[in-house]
């Protein structure tokens, strides 16, 4: 029996090895999907290295309160301050820069809290089903009745303005698709020859939830995962232009938009280059999504 399950183990790496090669080498053909991971990485890099591009990381705020400056106030964008400068002579650049640490953060915690929530209740739900399937389901659908945005709302207004409550009203929404994502796979797979040969061999139900069935979802998973970055990180933005997320003076793209507005159309600049921001990060995932989700071959609502 022993080498029989050594078999079927070496037989499935085997598989999944040869998979991931043919999916590196159909990601590498895919332009889009090259110039979204581009994009990506250079977000990721500006964010780690915020500091030491900023030319005035000072007026993000860096090591202490943002710097004032009323002698430069609405400076237009010229070598000095490419993006120019806002109400308090704060350098724009800057701010953007710094500001894609708070959306990049944002995204993150929002859907390693979604991904942490909602795969395991898709799990249990796809391959235990019965009651408690159903149960865990229509729980989950009580939450996907109500859009996205108009439930973040409803979660984010009773709690005092924040970035940290802005991540916990937009988390608390959005586990539910991948729970409703996940419960699909599993049901599509949980009665697949290898699963059944697992239970021939004696596996526990946890051994096939997570060595064979999970492995086999985790591609909508990834798929889902980047287009949601775009959209989480946008949703953030929205709150923050609200005056529900990060507040002033924290360089966040939605806040500074915000901010900026007052000022149109006289000081354009102020709410445009974050805006351009916001859209350069969306683009990059949703290109790297729609790239993945060819790449892969899975469908993704």
């Amino acid at each position: 029996m022993s080498s029989l399950t050594n078999w079927v183990q070496s037989e499935a790496m085997e598989n999944r090895k040869e998979s991931a090669r043919r999916i590196a080498y159909r990601f590498r053909q895919n332009p889009l999907s090259l110039v979204g991971l581009g994009i990506i990485g250079g977000l990721v890099f500006v964010a780690i290295f915020a500091p030491y591009i900023a030319r005035h990381p000072q007026d993000a705020g860096y090591m202490g309160e943002p710097a004032v400056d009323f002698a430069n106030r609405f400076a237009e964008p010229s070598l000095a301050h490419p993006f120019g400068t806002d109400q308090a002579g704060r350098d724009i650049l800057s701010r953007v820069i710094f500001g894609t640490r708070y959306s990049l953060a944002l995204g993150l915690f929002v859907l390693t809290f979604a991904i942490g929530i909602g795969v395991p209740v898709g799990l249990v739900a796809g391959y235990v089903g019965g009651f408690v399937g159903q149960a865990l389901m229509r729980l989950t659908d009580v939450f996907l009745s109500v859009p996205p945005l108009v439930l973040a709302l409803a979660v984010a207004v009773p709690l005092q303005p924040s970035l940290r409550n802005a991540m916990i009203a937009i988390a608390v929404v959005w586990w539910p698709w991948y729970a409703r994502l996940v419960y699909g796979e599993v049901v599509s797979v949980r009665e697949e020859q290898f699963v059944e040969a697992s239970r021939g061999i004696g596996a526990s139900r946890l051994r096939i939830i997570f060595r064979e069935i999970l492995p086999n979802v985790m591609a909508p998973i990834t798929v889902k995962f980047s287009l949601d970055m775009g959209y989480a990180i946008l949703i953030g933005a929205g709150l923050g232009f609200l005056g529900l997320g990060a507040q002033p003076p924290t360089p966040e793209w939605g806040t500074m938009i915000a901010e900026g507005r007052a000022y149109l159309p006289a000081q354009w600049w102020y709410s445009t280059f974050p805006g351009l921001a916001i859209f350069l990060a969306v683009l990059g995932f949703n290109l790297l999504g729609d790239g993945l989700r060819d790449v892969l071959d899975v469908e993704v609502d």
